[in-house]
């Protein structure tokens, strides 16, 4: 799977160490990464860890980024995993 651009607007999911999903936004996915595996991403992911990016998706501006990540949300696990493939990404 390709990285995004440095300033690219990005939905990404992170399978994290228990096997639950954990989805947000960034406009750096290797910083934001970073900051989940060392503790200081998110309340979620911190006792989690460590955590993998297991599908990025890239949006042209910041707004669209973010109701994409606000609809990912709001799916059951089996339409997430299934939204993941469908776009793209590897095995969740």
């Amino acid at each position: 799977m390709d990285r995004p651009n440095e300033g690219e607007h990005v939905l990404y999911v992170l399978e994290c160490a228990d096997g639950t999903y954990y989805a947000g936004y960034t406009n750096n996915l290797e910083r934001r990464i970073k900051a989940h595996n060392e503790g200081k991403g998110a309340k979620y992911t911190k006792p989690r860890r460590p955590v993998r990016c297991i599908f990025h998706e890239p949006f042209g501006t910041k707004q669209e980024a973010m109701r994409a990540e606000y609809a990912f949300k709001q799916l059951r696990r089996a339409d997430k995993i299934d939204y993941i493939k469908r776009n793209g990404g590897g095995r969740p």
